[in-house]
């Protein structure tokens, strides 16, 4: 398997998406999960066959990431739908999904068999499989709030406000396990399992913007809107957390954890 055969798995996957988002808008519940359950399989089985290829995960680029985000969001989109029923998750999962697929089409990485000492270590693999998961599961949080800041006419529902809440304890959660991962990888490949590197320092700060977040939902006498505000805010430093870091001079030439393009 090589680089060159993802479209056509990506257009496959795509479509397959699009039937399922159209599927949920017609209250087709059948159809809906079927054609995003079959797509997540089409989209999992590249994954899976790139991972045979390259004799490793394919975690080590930002391109290959970007991979497993693509996978994520529709997973998270259809556990959202099978819990809450929204008929719009899906529909925001697929196009987000293909933004990511269109910047890897278009902006392609090398991939290569190549794997620094560092990231063979077996704790690799799950660290940044279970942020993905927790970024995209967040990222749906994300959206919600988005919805229930901008597009909600009427007062926001308690109901609505427990999916936020839940999405984001989901998110947390993995997000922390991941952590855990991370810290158990740095022990092995550098002797300590923190270091304050400028990765693990933006890692730090979403975390606590998170926390705040979900303590603050605690307050009884809490406001709505600002909670959603602190929300959007934790996201964006979740993306700083993610890719940003790659553009920091602080990060250039002294963190092990930006991303680069194999040589």
């Amino acid at each position: 398997m090589t680089w060159e055969q993802f479209i056509y798995f990506a257009i496959a996957a795509v479509l397959l998406w699009a039937v399922g988002a159209w599927a949920a808008w017609r209250e087709k519940t059948t159809l809906a999960y079927t054609s995003t359950v079959i797509g997540l399989g089409v989209f999992f089985s590249f994954i899976l066959m790139m991972w045979i290829s390259l004799e490793r995960p394919p975690l080590r680029t930002m391109g290959e990431t970007r991979l497993w985000y693509s996978f994520f969001l529709p997973l998270a989109g259809i556990i959202v739908y099978s819990r809450w029923k929204y008929k719009w998750i899906l529909s925001f999962s697929t196009i987000l999904a293909l933004v990511f697929i269109c910047v890897n089409l278009f902006k392609p990485e090398i991939h290569s068999k190549t794997l620094m000492p560092a990231l063979q270590s077996p704790w690799f693999a799950p660290h940044v499989i279970v942020y993905m998961f927790a970024y995209a599961v967040l990222g749906a949080s994300a959206v919600m709030a988005l919805y229930l800041l901008f597009f909600k006419r009427k007062a926001i529902a308690v109901e609505e406000f427990d999916i936020t809440d839940n999405l984001v304890y989901v998110g947390l959660a993995f997000m922390t396990i991941g952590m855990l991962f991370g810290a158990l990888w740095a022990k092995e490949a550098w002797g300590h399992y923190w270091s304050w590197d400028p990765k693990e320092t933006w890692a730090a700060i979403t975390w606590f913007a998170y926390l705040i977040y979900v303590h603050y939902r605690q307050i009884s006498t809490h406001k709505p809107k600002l909670a959603l505000w602190v929300l959007l805010i934790s996201f964006v430093l979740l993306q700083m957390y993610w890719w940003g870091i790659n553009y920091l001079p602080s990060a250039q030439g002294s963190s092990v954890h930006v991303y680069s393009m194999p040589s």
